[in-house]
């Protein structure tokens, strides 16, 4: 059988490599600089160099495949939403012209707004894109990823978590490895079609204010949530160099979810996936050295 992963280096994209060979499986590796993979992975897969936003490299890679991971990888674009409706474009031609039977969809909790959520109206661009290929498409809707909490050290050094974000909004929060067991057993599986829809929402939601406990706990000293306004993100994005579309799109997000958002897809034992922020931030945040 053979599956293909992109983003294999990426927090979720790595274990869902790792998970397949524990399973058998010779996956074939799609990445731009396999000089980034894990040893042991690139000795155990086939690997493709290449660029997703080019269709030949998509192409050569899904020749033959049985099964495709595909995760809109960040760009660095002037207009994020429009790299990524172009790189639903390639992957949906790439599914279309080299017959792929079936796909994994990496996508967001908001994805089904269609618009009006930032840069997940890219990830739902793809959805759609990947629908009209014909072929079983499963849409994995993830909720926060564990792993945005490293995205800004500095202010977990300072003990501050700073969102724009009401800090009593419950949210959906999951650990990218729990997304990549779900994502690899459904790659493996061959008994499903049609168009699906599958919420990755973590163990519980969690509002700002108890991630931002819970961090302390690991850490070992206390962090506190605070909500800024929406004009502080976008002048302090500006400031690092952001065009007004990558501003627009990071602040959209929480724009888009915050206020009158009610998730397509509750929450139910299918969508509750086991590792605790706790767990997760006591391997990840505490001190080097600390028990």
């Amino acid at each position: 059988m053979k599956i293909v992963v992109t983003t294999p280096t990426g927090h979720v994209g790595s274990h869902v490599t790792r998970v397949l060979i524990q399973a058998g499986v010779r996956p074939t590796l799609l990445v731009r600089d396999a000089g980034r993979l894990d040893p042991g992975a690139r000795e155990r897969a086939d690997v493709v160099e290449g660029d997703q936003l080019r269709a030949d490299d998509v192409l050569r890679a899904t020749e033959g495949a049985d099964a495709l991971y595909w995760v809109n990888p960040p760009t660095g674009a002037p207009d994020p939403i429009a790299a990524h409706r172009e790189l639903g474009a390639v992957a949906a031609r790439a599914v279309t012209e080299n017959s792929v039977p079936r796909v994994v969809f990496q996508s967001s909790v908001g994805a089904e707004l269609r618009t009006g959520a930032g840069e997940i109206d890219g990830l739902a661009a793809t959805e759609e894109a990947l629908d009209a290929t014909g072929a079983a498409v499963l849409h994995l809707r993830c909720g926060l990823f564990f792993t945005n909490l490293l995205l800004d050290p500095a202010g977990l050094e300072e003990g501050v978590l700073r969102v724009t974000w009401p800090v009593d909004l419950p949210l959906p929060w999951v650990d990218p490895r729990d997304i990549a067991e779900v994502a690899a057993a459904r790659l493996l599986a061959r008994d499903w079609s049609g168009r699906e829809v599958q919420a990755v929402h973590g163990p519980q939601d969690l509002t700002y204010e108890q991630v931002a406990a819970i961090v302390g706990q690991a850490v070992g000293r206390p962090v506190r949530a605070e909500r800024i306004p929406d004009d502080a993100l976008r002048e302090g994005l500006r400031a690092a160099g952001m065009t007004d579309a990558q501003v627009e799109a990071l602040v959209g997000m929480s724009v888009g979810l915050r206020e009158g958002f009610t998730p397509e897809n509750p929450r139910t034992f299918a969508t509750t996936t086991p590792t605790t922020l706790g767990a997760w931030a006591f391997a990840n945040l505490r001190p080097a050295g600390d028990a």
